[in-house]
């Protein structure tokens, strides 16, 4: 991907261990949740109603992720999956605090509750539950190990002035990089080729076993035997193995067989593949006069995409385009991009799986960060900031490692350079 601060970068890793890794949520009226304090619901501007049905309450957690943490929580009161809330999710390998919230618990229970590398850092009864986007954004405080010129971290934050490229990071794609391949198979109606694709493709596989199983497959394409040698970790793939083995090639059912938390991640990524494009385009020819679209800044200096013009204002704007994306409103860059593709936007309206079409939404090209400080040690650099919610600290921290970075060419083969 195309850095905005043309300084060279000081190199090194981020440091994933939870140790080095903190993340406290922004809560909606800007208040920064603190590793270990207690918290109240008027300290966070929210109100408490003892007869609520919901009980609210700041999760601190040690190397879990949201999902599994909340689950644990949930089972300890007696509580399923479907009673949890929660704004925003944490990466597991981290030390991170955030609001959450249990519908039909207790908030004195919960707050006596003991689990390992989970506490509870203040419980309340609500009548609302806390649900997924009420927040402003996160804050990290991070390690940057085995780097050099650690003096060169305050003049490249000095030229970001405040702002960066607000692209999606490789997470987006998948752990083989492969999502929006599957995804603009299904988009073209092509349904045997996404499933093929998401069986076979090898590429930025890193366990040998699945390899050797993906390669077998597309060599006999005998989808019952298959069953016999992929990995068990391999359980989604295995799924759509049982259904084209006993389904008489049935791709469309097989796929949907996929629970669509997961599937839509594959129309998600080709969305984030035009726009990653695109935006590496704009930062490449430092053009970002072309967007169309702009926004201006909430109280907390964060972009504030809830209102999108197409007047100029503080940050420029891309679409993440769907099926009701106004044509007026895509850069030439978006395009030059689904031109290469072969797509267009109606294409997100897929009629052969109806319950993955995207409308679209806004996001803006460039992001923001705030309350940047950094400590050097030996070999190593300590950073603290705040991004807004939906920016990826590993893409800001890119700005100043410049290390290997996302090569869009690998999510996906047929965009080649003109």
């Amino acid at each position: 991907m195309q850095y905005l601060s043309k300084i060279s970068g000081i190199g090194g890793l981020l440091d994933k261990t939870p140790e080095s890794f903190i993340v406290n949520e922004i809560t909606e009226n800007g208040t920064i949740l603190e590793s270990g304090r207690a918290y109240t619901a008027d300290e966070l501007g929210m109100k408490q109603d003892e007869s609520g049905k919901f009980a609210i309450f700041v999760l601190q957690k040690y190397q879990w992720n949201t999902i599994q943490a909340l689950q644990t929580v949930g089972r300890r009161l007696g509580r399923g999956v479907k009673s949890v809330g929660y704004a925003g999710l944490k990466d597991r390998q981290s030390t991170s605090t955030q609001l959450a919230s249990l519908f039909g618990a207790d908030s004195k229970k919960l707050a006596e509750l003991k689990a390992k590398d989970i506490t509870i850092n203040g419980a309340w009864q609500s009548s609302k539950g806390v649900e997924m986007g009420e927040l402003l954004g996160n804050s990290f405080s991070v390690k940057i190990k085995d780097c050099n010129h650690t003096e060169r971290v305050d003049e490249i934050v000095k030229e970001l002035d405040g702002k960066f490229p607000n692209y999606f990071d490789g997470q987006r794609f998948g752990a083989r990089l492969n999502n929006s391949r599957v995804g603009v198979k299904i988009m073209q109606g092509d349904i045997e080729g996404a499933a093929i694709e998401f069986l076979t493709a090898t590429s930025n596989e890193r366990n040998e076993d699945a390899v050797n199983a993906r390669k077998q497959l597309a060599q006999n394409m005998d989808f019952a035997e298959a069953l016999g040698y992929f990995p068990g970790y391999l359980k989604l793939e295995r799924t759509v193995l049982y259904y084209l083995s006993k389904e008489g090639r049935d791709f469309a059912k097989a796929m949907r067989s996929i629970p669509r938390g997961i599937s839509i991640m594959f129309i998600h990524a080709v969305e984030a593949l035009v726009f990653n494009c695109a935006l590496e385009m704009m930062v490449k020819e430092e053009n970002f006069k072309d967007a169309k679209l702009h926004c201006g800044l909430n109280f907390y200096g964060f972009p504030d995409a809830t209102r999108v013009s197409e007047e100029a204002a503080a940050l420029p704007i891309l679409p993440l385009i769907g099926y009701e994306t106004k044509e007026g409103h895509i850069s030439e860059y978006e395009e030059e991009v689904l031109d290469k593709l072969g797509i267009k936007p109606a294409d997100f309206k897929i009629s052969s799986m109806p319950e993955l079409s995207m409308r679209g939404a806004y996001r803006p090209a460039l992001s923001t960060f705030k309350d940047f400080s950094s400590t050097e040690a030996e070999g190593s650099v300590n950073v603290r900031f705040s991004l807004p919610s939906g920016s990826y600290a590993t893409v800001f921290i890119g700005e100043i490692i410049k290390g290997e970075s996302l090569d869009m060419h690998m999510v996906e083969p047929r965009l080649k350079p003109a």
